[in-house]
């Protein structure tokens, strides 16, 4: 951690992220954040930097994801926890996930890519597979690596055009691969909203009526494959929340903060309630869900 004219930063590896505070380090600073913005339950998750697929180095990547998973799970308060796994090794991934469960991490996140490939090759096909029979939450955020483009390095695009569209890429691989219709129990959270996901759905639905590759590996049509996905609210806009609901369903979104990072929603619990939707829809969204997919009483 280093601050740089007032500004917090965290790097690792010469790669470098401005941070709101300091509550990327301290659990006590994340949960008083929380409680201030109407939160009491916070689901967190490793830095997407220090995911096991940073690291060309199998035995690298397995000890990184072993250190932060022991240290995730030991965590206490109102918490619950992701891991991480070696995802590009899917086989020792679909391990690594039972051992992360184990020690009472309740699923992991990855990256939408991996080493500049997307979640429905059928290499991945291992830890899905796992995945869906564990019962464990996969949190998918992208790698920050999916805009490489002229364009993407001005403007701040690489982030606001350059992540929703890698978790749509990835997403629409996965539904056009099938994989959600092959494993209908999988528990598959996108972040920021499912990107640019659910705004293409049209073209993936027209495509699959008439292209023969493009229905070649999925029986159900995309838009119904799309809604076996979860979301998360951080849209930063209540319209297109109250569309992403419309489409999803009011059980397949969950509360969203992107805290501690700039991009974070300010007031997540005011946008949710600033959407209009109907007193058990902002109940599900706020409480209801979460509760459910992450196995908390009360």
């Amino acid at each position: 951690m280093r601050a740089e004219n007032g500004v917090q930063f965290a790097e690792i590896g010469g790669r470098s992220a401005r941070i709101g505070t300091r509550d990327i380090t301290s659990l006590e600073g994340a949960l008083e954040t929380a409680r201030r913005r109407g939160i009491d339950h916070l689901l967190v998750a490793p830095w997407v930097q220090l995911l096991g697929e940073s690291f060309d180095s199998q035995a690298q990547a397995l000890e990184l994801c072993r250190l932060q998973n022991r240290e995730l799970a030991a965590l206490e308060g109102p918490v619950t926890a992701l891991g991480t796994v070696p995802m590009r090794s899917p086989a020792i991934a679909a391990e690594e996930l039972r051992r992360a469960l184990d020690l009472g991490l309740r699923g992991v996140e990855v990256t939408a890519s991996i080493a500049g490939t997307f979640l429905g090759d059928d290499a991945f096909e291992p830890f899905w597979a796992a995945a869906e029979r564990l019962g464990a939450l996969v949190f998918v955020h992208p790698s920050s690596r999916g805009a490489s483009s002229s364009a993407a390095s001005s403007y701040f695009l690489w982030n606001t055009v350059g992540n929703p569209v890698e978790t749509a890429t990835t997403a629409a691989h996965m539904v056009m691969a099938g994989v959600l219709e092959r494993h209908p129990g999988l528990l598959v959270l996108l972040a920021h909203g499912g990107g640019a996901a659910v705004q293409l759905r049209g073209r993936l639905e027209h495509a699959w009526g008439f292209e023969p590759s493009a229905r070649s590996r999925l029986g159900e049509s995309p838009a119904d494959s799309l809604r076996r996905l979860l979301f998360d609210t951080i849209v930063y806009d209540a319209a297109v929340l109250r569309h992403l609901v419309e489409f999803a369903g009011t059980d397949r979104v969950l509360l969203g903060t992107d805290h501690p990072f700039e991009m974070a929603e300010d007031d997540p619990v005011g946008l949710v309630r600033a959407a209009g939707l109907d007193e058990a829809a902002e109940r599900a969204i706020l409480r209801g869900n979460a509760a459910r997919i992450l196995g908390l009483d009360g």
